[in-house]
Parts: C-alpha cells; sequence; structure tokens
C-alpha cells in the first residue's frame, strides 16, 4: 500500500491485489479502498466470505457506528455521554455503563488514542461517577457473565487488577442499543 497527498486533509491509498492470474487496482479513500477490497476477497476467495460471516469481531469503524451517541473521546480520555443521545433514551443501567465505559476505553485503544483499553476499577469508577461499591458488583456480574474479562497481574509492575471488554461484552451490549434505538425512533 502505497500513502498519497500526505499534505491533503483526505489521505489516498492505492492498493494492488494478484490472486492467481487476476490482478486488481484499487485508489481512493481508506474506506472506500477498504470496501473495494474487501468485496473483492469475498467474490474470490469464497471460504473468506463463509469466514466472514460465522466470525465475531468488532473492528473500530463499527464499534463508533454503534456507540458514537453515546461515548466520546474527550481531553480526559474516553467518556459515557449518553444524554448526547437524540431524543433521549431510557436511563443506562449501572452494568451498561460499566461496559459502555470499556468500550469507549476499547474505541480509544484502536483509534490510536490510548495504549491500552484495560481500566482498573477506581478508573472506571472515577470515569462514570458511579458508586464505587456499584462499579465493583457490576464488573463482578460483567465477569461472571463473559462480558468483561479481568486480568490480575501478578508481576507487580501493572495495577493489581484490570478490566477489558470481551467482544461477546461488546456484541451483549450492542444487541441493547440497537434495540433501545429502535424503540426511540
Amino acid at each position: 500500500m502505497s500513502e498519497n497527498n500526505r499534505n491533503s486533509n483526505v489521505t489516498n491509498i492505492s492498493v494492488s491485489i494478484t490472486v492467481g492470474d487476476v490482478k486488481v487496482q484499487y485508489s481512493g479513500s481508506a474506506e472506500s479502498v477498504l470496501t473495494s477490497v474487501i468485496s473483492f476477497i469475498a467474490k474470490e476467495i469464497p471460504a473468506i466470505d463463509l469466514a466472514k460471516k460465522i466470525s465475531l469481531n468488532y473492528a473500530a469503524p463499527e464499534l463508533i457506528d454503534i456507540y458514537a451517541n453515546l461515548v466520546k473521546i474527550t481531553p480526559e480520555g474516553p467518556r459515557v455521554i449518553p444524554e448526547l443521545i437524540e431524543g433521549g433514551i431510557k436511563r443506562l443501567s449501572d452494568k451498561e455503563v460499566v461496559a459502555l465505559q470499556l468500550v469507549a476505553s476499547k474505541i480509544a485503544k484502536e483509534t490510536g488514542k490510548i495504549s491500552d483499553d484495560a481500566m482498573q476499577a477506581n478508573k472506571i469508577q472515577s470515569a462514570t461517577s458511579l458508586n464505587p461499591k456499584s462499579v465493583s458488583s457490576r464488573l463482578s456480574e460483567l465477569v461472571k457473565a463473559g462480558h468483561v474479562i479481568r486480568e490480575s497481574t501478578k508481576d507487580g509492575t501493572g495495577p493489581p487488577v484490570i478490566y477489558r471488554i470481551s467482544t461477546a461484552g461488546i456484541h451483549w451490549l450492542s444487541s441493547i442499543v440497537v434495540k433501545r434505538g429502535k424503540t426511540m425512533a
């Protein structure tokens, strides 16, 4: 891949792909080239298309599409900001807010705004302004359900316990967000 127009606001890229005797080249914005490349590969290599149908992996653009009305990356770090939702929404439960904060952290990492998406319970509490006992209880429930991954660092180089949203947690939370979005329309 080569990058063109480094000094312009829009970065154009060029991609060449060769599969057997077929050679194609795509140029344009990163988004349009990515879409074209994925489409080409899905057509030329059907097994990839089949694998795509059963794989679950949320990339940054998809996370942003789903959660843009609920989270923002601020100078203070990723934050849950549910009042930005147009038309309002039923109040988010503490469990949803905790999971959403971890999604916000994942989005910030995926977009290069922070180096690690893991958060300590006290950082989640500080970012969300929830009661510390509520955060602890909700994290325990989310870990038990498989929506959040709890990691212990035994080497002493980092915080003793950190949390990350799991793919299953993103899926669970996105189904809630989508359902609520449809009821608000």
